[in-house]
């Protein structure tokens, strides 16, 4: 009975281990994908490319980077469903979104 008690356990943690992730890449002053669909608990994280400095701030303001230089990174776990516009504060013009569900 013990080996089968183990077995559930050992399966969630191991399911807990390996957290989904997804990438946005900040280039052209643009995000690329422009929108995202991922599962509720996924994080996202976002690279810039550019060779100037960007931000990623959602018009909610559940999440805001600092100003990101040159192959720095930023990331952000979605632990709830919904649509999460973000822009870039310095580029305003630079949109993306990140839908969870």
């Amino acid at each position: 009975m013990g080996a089968l008690g183990a077995g559930p356990k050992s399966f969630e943690a191991s399911a807990q281990q390996k957290p989904a992730t997804m990438e946005v890449k900040i280039d052209n002053f643009s995000f690329g994908p422009v929108e995202l669909m991922v599962p509720v608990g996924t994080t996202v994280t976002w690279t810039n490319r550019d060779d100037i400095p960007h931000t990623v701030v959602s018009t909610d303001k559940a999440f805001k980077s600092k100003v990101l230089d040159t192959d720095e990174k930023f990331s952000y776990t979605f632990s709830k469903a919904g649509t999460f516009p973000y822009f870039c504060s310095i580029h305003p013009k630079m949109t993306g979104k990140v839908i969870a569900q």
